[in-house]
């Protein structure tokens, strides 16, 4: 169960990259989704349903690997930013600009942005929340906050 968990948590152990783990994450996770979301004929319903499953597995691995590592928000855990970029990715048919590419560099860039400064309410639940919730919950944030800023940036281009 244990190397399960690292293998999930670490998304596919990318999280143990020792440079910047959180980053590569998020660009493994772009490129997991993208042709997800882009070619596969699930439904909205479907997706949304998965990243609910994925949320409260990922919740319930986040908390056995803290107590089996004894760490909280290990940097090897980049299962939330795949859980971000997920988030993101549920809006993308409005975050479209130019071509995907673009949108794409975009998302990364803009994601990162958020996931590093954590605005408000991501760092009220980065520091308050000591369990799964509150290491998924922070990305979900910078993903909501993405979502929003390429809406709007759509909207004047």
């Amino acid at each position: 169960m244990k190397n399960f968990t690292k293998f999930f948590l670490s998304i596919f152990f990318v999280g143990y990259i020792n440079f910047a783990p959180g980053t590569w994450g998020s660009l493994v996770s772009i490129i997991i989704l993208f042709p997800i979301f882009k070619f596969s004929t699930l439904t909205i319903q479907i997706l949304i349903i998965i990243f609910i499953f994925l949320f409260f597995i990922s919740n319930y691995l986040i908390n056995y690997f803290s107590l089996f590592t004894n760490s909280q928000d290990s940097k090897h855990i980049v299962v939330d930013e795949f859980l971000g970029i997920f988030t993101i990715f549920l809006f993308y048919d409005f975050l479209f600009i130019y071509n995907d590419f673009f949108t794409l560099i975009l998302i990364f860039l803009i994601f990162r942005l958020f996931d590093i400064i954590k605005i408000f309410p991501a760092n009220f639940i980065d520091k308050k929340l000591k369990n799964g919730y509150g290491v998924i919950l922070d990305d979900i944030v910078a993903g909501l906050y993405t979502v929003l800023t390429l809406v709007i940036l759509n909207a004047f281009i």
